[in-house]
């Protein structure tokens, strides 16, 4: 899949999660089947990318709820890599 549609997807599971009321620290894999799922059903991937996709949902959602406007640092704090 491409970075634009991954993108997209990741935005769309973000505002599903918002409108069922998911925290973005949710971590209980029965809780999240739904968006792995839906992702799944979207996107044609197996389990394995779909749940990657879900985890960089909740980490968008934890970077875009931020109060820092140091994106770059925020991403470091949560694990992310970004440099």
């Amino acid at each position: 899949m491409d970075e634009y549609k991954q993108n997209l997807e990741i935005e769309k599971i973000a505002n599903l999660m918002v409108h069922d009321d998911i925290s973005a620290d949710e971590q209980d894999t029965v809780k999240l089947e739904k968006y792995k799922n839906q992702i799944k059903s979207d996107c044609n991937v197996e389990d394995e990318e779909a749940m990657k996709i879900v985890y960089e949902t909740l980490l968008y959602r934890k970077l875009k709820s931020s109060e820092s406007s140091d994106v770059l640092k925020q991403g470091t704090d949560f694990g992310a890599g970004f440099s």
